[in-house]
């Protein structure tokens, strides 16, 4: 497991100043709004240790919402346009386990520009993450960085090509493969995302990050006996994946198999409670349909604590009032 430790700097200022797609439904965005932003390093004073090239930066609300994500390199930035005030969460996220979630409050007398740097420190060995990590040489290590602070910028042409230049130079480069495939993704061109996961996994068959991508892209294609295939893969290939779980258990669904979703789902909401709240709503419809209503309804209860402001509100509350035992 990844040990980090955490520093948040946190400056405002007044005019100084993501890809996989979320299960859950993002809330809705206004027009204007405070720019977030600000810098993340990543650093370790242990000998011959590695850092990973890539982080998910996540905005999260108070009800544990996605509102917005972004893939960024170490010493890159994060910018999130058209935030309100309000409380939030900064969750960061490697190969799909998150390593750490700042919660902080916006509370602007104007809309302006909020900095929050985030700084984190490697502690101990990354285990076998740290195998996960590709040793690449000085030239394919320049277009990488290059090709990552585009990504980070959303010049998703000159990421592509860059990227492409790296796996181009060495098709070994799995970390790479992923990264094309994710901006493949984004740019909704799923066939060669497809190749591209396809690529890492031939030059590294256990890599999580590809796995649970790929499994993703084939769920969303609804290829659920691929997925559900690809997803097990990946929970094998890293356990602490709630990524990994939530989707193999929504796969299970699909293919009418929900009591080998139910502990998948459940796994989800262990490792991530409130990003992954959607489980609950899942895990309440399958104990609805099986006549198990009671414990329908506390799912239900156990969701709306978690996103109080749910449209459907006061439709799972009448729920949870029928159905609730003593």
């Amino acid at each position: 497991m990844i040990n980090l430790r955490i520093y948040c700097a946190c400056l405002a200022f007044i005019l100084l100043v993501s890809m996989a797609a979320s299960a859950q439904t993002p809330p809705s965005r206004p027009s204007e709004g405070n720019t977030l932003y600000g810098d993340l390093k990543v650093e370790t004073k242990e000998s011959g240790a590695q850092l990973p090239m890539s982080y998910v930066i996540i905005l999260y609300t108070s009800a544990g919402q996605v509102y917005d994500r972004q893939s960024i390199p170490n010493n890159g930035r994060y910018r999130f346009l058209a935030v309100p005030n309000g409380e939030y969460e900064i969750g960061i996220e490697v190969d799909n386990q998150e390593v750490a979630r700042i919660p902080f409050l916006l509370n602007e007398g104007r809309f302006t520009d909020v900095r929050r740097d985030l700084m984190l420190e490697l502690k101990s060995a990354m285990g076998t993450a740290a195998a996960d990590i590709y040793k690449r040489g000085p030239e394919t290590a320049a277009l990488m960085d290059k090709a990552m602070a585009a990504n980070a910028k959303k010049e998703q042409a000159e990421a592509l090509a860059l990227f492409q230049q790296v796996v181009a130079a060495d098709p070994k480069d799995f970390e790479a493969w992923v990264e094309l495939g994710s901006v493949y993704f984004v740019q909704k061109n799923y066939g060669e995302a497809e190749k591209a996961y396809r690529r890492a996994l031939e030059a590294k068959p256990s890599y999580p990050v590809a796995l649970v991508n790929l499994g993703k892209l084939q769920f969303m294609q609804k290829k659920f006996d691929d997925a559900i295939l690809t997803l097990t893969r990946a929970v094998a290939a890293n356990p602490r994946s709630a990524d990994a779980h939530f989707f193999l258990g929504e796969s299970y669904l699909q293919t009418k198999k929900g009591s080998k979703a139910v502990p998948e789902l459940e796994e989800a909401l262990r490792l991530d409670p409130i990003g992954h709240a959607d489980a609950h709503l899942r895990l309440a419809a399958l104990y609805n349909g099986a006549g198990y209503k009671n414990l329908a309804a506390a799912e239900y209860e156990k969701f709306l604590a978690k996103r109080p402001d749910y449209p459907d509100r006061q439709k799972l509350e009448k729920y949870v009032q029928d159905n609730k035992k003593p």
